[in-house]
């Protein structure tokens, strides 16, 4: 099907728009941008420069991809905003370039939600099917693993990173790494266990989910060093490859851990 552009849009020359693509009333393409196959841009969308998204993105109004990053080191150098494919942003939710003393791209994967309001900043890398509800913020350089659904209204400080398949409620801060397959919620976000319900629904059996509760027990509430704790589980689960995988996150961690809830069990 032909691509359609409303008269009102602004659409630069040198954009890259693919077939089937349909461009709302008032939006704005910028120079040096790639759309592809089967995208849809509601009215007043903006895609600014060095912007390149896949095949089959949503973009709702008013939304706006690949401003200038929030950051006093930029200065206009040509930084990168790429995103795959089957996407949605919805109303208002802005995503930042990346710096250039820094990875200089900032990178959405495939089939991920961006609920309104959300802002994503510089050099943050979103891995597949993340879900982000309502003005939920990335500051920059955060990580996010594939399948991690992020409440609404909270904050992630810059350069965390978020293990695959966690679950972070709503109105929460943090600022340490959250490791994969967990639970956590609070003003200074505390871990309660594994993500148990979300695993269950992605298809984890229940003999992979008993082993990593038991692996957080160990690691958060054995009241072991971190080091010795770790070292207990992985000589008691070393055959789960997703407990080894909480491991090998626990231990490469730069900015620390979010902590357990202290709350008995």
């Amino acid at each position: 099907m032909p691509t359609v552009i409303h008269p009102s849009a602004i659409v630069d020359p040198g954009a890259q728009i693919g077939e089937n693509v349909k461009i709302g009333p008032f939006c704005v393409v910028e120079d040096d941008t790639v759309i592809g196959d089967n995208c849809t841009l509601d009215s007043y969308v903006q895609i600014k420069s060095f912007t390149s998204m896949g095949k089959g993105n949503a973009v709702h109004s008013s939304a706006v991809i690949g401003g200038a990053p929030q950051h006093l080191a930029y200065k206009g150098e040509k930084t990168t905003v790429e995103i795959g494919d089957n996407n949605i942003f919805r109303e208002f939710v802005t995503i930042h370039r990346g710096i250039a003393n820094g990875p200089g791209r900032t990178l959405i994967g495939n089939e991920c939600m961006l609920m309104a309001y959300v802002h994503v900043a510089h050099d943050c890398n979103l891995s597949d099917h993340v879900i982000m509800a309502n003005a939920s913020s990335l500051a920059g350089h955060v990580q996010v693993g594939k399948h991690v659904t992020i409440g609404g209204m909270s904050g992630i400080h810059q350069f965390v990173r978020i293990g695959e398949y966690a679950f972070l409620g709503g109105m929460s801060g943090f600022a340490k790494d959250l490791p994969p397959y967990m639970l956590a919620t609070g003003v200074r976000g505390v871990l309660h266990g594994p993500n148990s319900i979300g695993l269950r629904r992605h298809g984890f059996n229940s003999k992979t989910c008993m082993a990593i509760k038991k692996a957080y027990r160990i690691i958060f509430r054995s009241g072991l060093t971190r080091e010795e704790s770790l070292e207990m589980a992985e000589s008691e689960l070393s055959s789960v490859p997703e407990v080894m995988n909480l491991i090998n996150f626990v231990r490469s961690s730069e900015r620390g851990i979010c902590p357990a809830d202290r709350t008995p069990e």
